[in-house]
């Protein structure tokens, strides 16, 4: 079934930017520890195996939070830039990995306006931020604008819901979406080349659906 969410005929109300920053405001105090039972490690490095990664790529995390894909990408990278909406969820991030310097740089931003230039980064990841863009083609585009021909985007969002009940709870709130308006939404982004993959915890092994798009060589 096709989310009619995704298809934008309603925003859910996390879907709006200035609500969606009041509740990380105070989803911030205690993301981190419950973050691991939808997002965990495993999941995060499966998504990332889904990459070809150097040490020496530039990677964006975007809608980077408290910095849990920042931690991961770091194992494989020299240097991650993160970018959010929420100088709240950035706090957190800042007092793990510090403001400025080092092997992260982070900036308060808007995935629907990304302050890079075109072709700025070999890598473009967003785990967990998709769900809050009230535009999401729009943002998709403009991560296929900053990312070098040959380049990676990995989105990752949570996938539609079978239940009825939840269907309903999911368009309320957020964007949730399916594998057929993932390929509608990637392809109004002007990708062509990109794969989806079912992941989550034990529980519930089909709660987010990954994205790996590449950017086509000129």
């Amino acid at each position: 079934m096709m989310a009619s969410n995704a298809l934008h005929e309603s925003m859910g109300v996390l879907e709006n930017k200035s609500r969606a920053r009041t509740f990380y405001k105070y989803l911030s105090k205690v993301y981190d520890q419950i973050n691991p039972f939808i997002w965990n490690e495993e999941m995060r490095t499966e998504a990332i195996e889904m990459l070809d990664l150097d040490p020496d790529d530039r990677v964006l995390d975007l809608g980077c939070g408290t910095g849990f894909a920042t931690e991961g990408l770091l194992e494989h990278v020299d240097h991650v830039y993160g970018l959010d909406q929420s100088p709240h969820q950035l706090e957190k991030a800042y007092a793990k990995f510090g403001r400025t310097g080092g092997s992260v740089t982070f900036q308060l931003g808007d995935a629907e306006r990304l302050p890079f230039k075109t072709n700025s980064f070999d890598v473009v990841w967003s785990s967990g931020s998709i769900e809050y863009w009230p535009n999401p083609e729009l943002a998709l585009r403009e991560c296929r604008r900053i990312t070098k021909p040959g380049g990676q985007v990995l989105i990752v969002g949570p996938n539609y819901p079978n239940s009825s009940v939840f269907q309903k709870l999911a368009d309320a709130i957020m964007l949730f979406y399916d594998r057929e308006e993932a390929d509608r939404m990637f392809r109004d982004a002007g990708f062509s080349d990109f794969e989806h993959r079912m992941m989550g915890p034990s529980y519930n092994p089909e709660i987010a659906i990954t994205t790996v798009a590449q950017v086509p060589e000129e």
